[in-house]
């Protein structure tokens, strides 16, 4: 045996003489080694297990601003539970644009726009010179469902009230995608289990047809909020009425309740996992903005539908065993007022035409005028490259030119281009950057003023998609064995939520996740 360690740096003297030095000098008794051992083997029995059940509700569309304004109406089991017993972040930011695809893609991958694809709920496709829609096939970042799907040991669910979002969350799994059909039936891909079929004979949404909507805790003589109006030869608006209502977001939770005790979620030898895609609030929200008594309505009604889950999963079989979270992927604006409506509406139209307009002025020598703007789809701006190439001006100078001339226009206040030239710094810059992919979201980014939507010709409503603070930031709850009551006041960002839940379920993070594990919610840190 030789005396000194090889390599390098040698130990300068013989082990007979190292070790007996080592254990005067450290005291490295029998008992103490001992101790050590049983001291990290109590914390790591301290450290709660994985959950064989893990509920993840994630709305559509919410703001945290319908949690402090309500906080007083919120019934003890509900939201209060997971605010007071759970780890409660109010501060959950998405520095990147926010439409509803692009959020869910993002909670469900760990990563931005700029990564994931998903730039907006729709966007221009060059080649086929048409506008295309946001689905799982487009995603270009791995998600949590797959990491999940590849652990071998899950059984995975997502539901919701439309496919395009329920499957962005499924990602490109096998993951069992439940959405409701435009019958009010709900509906899977492949064959239709057994008991979703006895669930849409007992609850058939033409059971609510001219439905009256009423408030929380309305008297019997109180009128409606609204009536869920049906005319048979306009089948498609009773739908939209019925989705963005209770009775829809109520729809949503029974087949929940129904999947969790038909598949036997959380019983066998599995950890099962489901995603709720809550649609309603969004589809509501796209009406009547943030600010309207029916959004808050529609708070307290879904306070009351997460107490009676809650009441569900803390009886037997999954007591004590199930983890539940609540995450959001993106606010909205509040509706501008009728009186300012058409200086706060920005038509697009107009706008595409203006720069258009100005670019000619500016690269046009002559009396022909070219066409350069090839469209605009909010908020991206899709330049020709052929007339570019005609008149020999360079992308980059026109993309400039571009932002720097709708700065000049009504209702814009920022841009951002391929190149990454910008209007802004810091901050802002990022929030730009973030949402922008190199091949989606054409040549320039623009983004409105404050309070401004996007005007679709109907005369009220909002729309989604802005970087303002309305639209991106959300709250986040973890409530569970494994998460610990704290209310956390820091910032944190949607990015961490992939990472986050994949080391609950104790499985790899999603490939392209930027965001950090929230170490800090866990019921007893990792050491």
């Amino acid at each position: 045996m030789p005396d000194y360690f090889g390599g390098a740096g040698r130990c300068p003297l013989p082990l007979v003489k190292l070790y007996p030095m080592l254990l005067s000098r450290r005291r490295f008794t029998t008992a103490a080694i001992a101790g050590l051992a049983g001291s990290l083997a109590s914390r790591m029995r301290a450290f709660p297990p994985r959950p064989k059940l893990l509920i993840c509700l994630i709305a559509e569309q919410f703001r945290q601003a319908y949690l402090d304004r309500n906080r007083a109406f919120l019934v003890p089991g509900g939201f209060r539970r997971l605010m007071e017993h759970g780890a409660y972040f109010p501060d959950c930011r998405m520095p990147a644009s926010g439409f509803t695809a692009s959020g869910l893609a993002t909670l469900a991958t760990g990563t931005y726009p700029q990564v994931h694809g998903i730039v907006a709920d729709r966007w221009f496709d060059r080649k086929s010179r048409a506008p295309v829609s946001a689905g799982a096939d487009m995603l270009e970042a791995g998600t949590l469902a797959g990491e999940l799907e590849r652990a071998g040991h899950c059984r995975i669910y997502c539901v919701g009230l439309k496919e395009m979002p329920t499957s962005l969350l499924a990602g490109n799994s096998k993951a069992l995608v439940c959405w409701m059909d435009s019958d009010g039936r709900f509906t899977t891909r492949g064959n239709l289990p057994e008991w979703l079929a006895g669930v849409n004979r007992l609850n058939p949404a033409d059971r609510l047809h001219d439905a009256k909507w009423m408030a929380v805790g309305a008297g019997p003589d109180a009128l409606p909020l609204r009536n869920l109006t049906y005319d048979k030869t306009k089948p498609g608006e009773f739908l939209t009425l019925y989705q963005a209502s209770p009775f829809g977001q109520e729809a949503q939770f029974d087949l929940l309740r129904q999947l969790i005790v038909n598949e036997r979620l959380g019983q066998q030898g599995t950890s099962d996992v489901v995603f709720l895609a809550l649609g309603s609030m969004e589809l509501l929200g796209y009406e009547t903005g943030s600010d309207s008594p029916l959004m808050d309505q529609m708070t307290l009604r879904l306070d009351r539908q997460i107490r009676t889950l809650i009441e569900m999963l803390d009886k037997s079989p999954w007591e004590g065993n199930y983890d539940l979270v609540f995450a959001a992927a993106h606010g909205a604006p509040r509706e501008p007022d009728a009186a300012r409506r058409s200086t706060k509406a920005i038509p697009g139209r107009d706008l595409a035409l203006g720069i258009d307009r100005a670019l000619q002025d500016w690269f046009d020598k002559g009396t022909v005028k070219n066409s350069y703007v090839d469209r605009y789809l909010y908020p991206f701006l899709y330049l020709r490259p052929d007339t570019l190439r005609k008149q020999n001006v360079a992308p980059r100078a026109a993309r400039r030119v571009a932002g720097e001339v709708a700065l000049r226009l009504p209702g814009v206040a920022g841009y951002f281009t391929e190149d990454g030239d910008c209007s802004h710094s810091g901050e802002w810059r990022q929030r730009f950057a973030n949402s922008f992919h190199a091949l989606r979201s054409g040549d320039v980014m623009l983004s409105y003023e404050p309070g401004d939507v996007e005007d679709f010709g109907a005369g009220r409503g909002v729309s989604y998609g802005s970087l303002y603070n309305y639209d991106t930031h959300v709250p986040l709850m973890l409530y569970g064995a494994q998460f610990r009551p704290e209310v956390f006041e820091r910032p944190v960002e949607s990015v961490d939520l992939a990472p986050t839940l994949a080391r609950a379920a104790m499985v790899s993070a999603p490939s392209s996740s930027t965001g950090r594990v929230l170490a800090e919610a866990f019921a007893e840190e990792r050491r």
